[in-house]
């Protein structure tokens, strides 16, 4: 897996590659096909640092977080759990579809008894 870390108007220091990094290393867990992994921190947007994570995995499949807040690092957990969120909607959606296709929905129809109803 490819694993790259940006940093606009911000100096990246190691710290935070590394707090990025191990809060990332764990997104393929949700989504088997994630082939690279990008962070990008900007530290222009109003003073407050952004941070945006994309993960593209295979089949085109791009998956977008972006957060921004006071602290980098909170802003990195905060956008790792919006990715993991999406990658496990995917993967939930693709597990279902799979399964679905092949049922049959039948309609059972209870046999009602004259036994039961009243006649005035």
């Amino acid at each position: 897996m490819l694993f790259t870390i940006t940093g606009k108007h911000i100096e990246v220091t190691q710290a935070i590659k590394d707090h990025a990094r191990d809060k990332t290393k764990k997104l393929p867990r949700y989504y088997n096909s994630i082939n690279q992994i990008e962070v990008i921190i900007n530290g222009s947007e109003g003073g407050k640092p952004s941070v945006e994570i994309i993960a593209r995995g295979e089949h085109s499949n791009v998956f977008v977080a972006k957060e921004t807040g006071e602290d980098t690092y909170a802003c990195i957990d905060l956008a790792a759990r919006k990715l993991e969120r999406q990658l496990r909607r995917k993967k939930e959606k693709q597990r279902n579809h799979k399964h679905i296709s092949g049922m049959v929905e039948k309609e059972v129809t209870v046999g009602e008894s004259d036994e039961d109803e009243e006649f005035l």
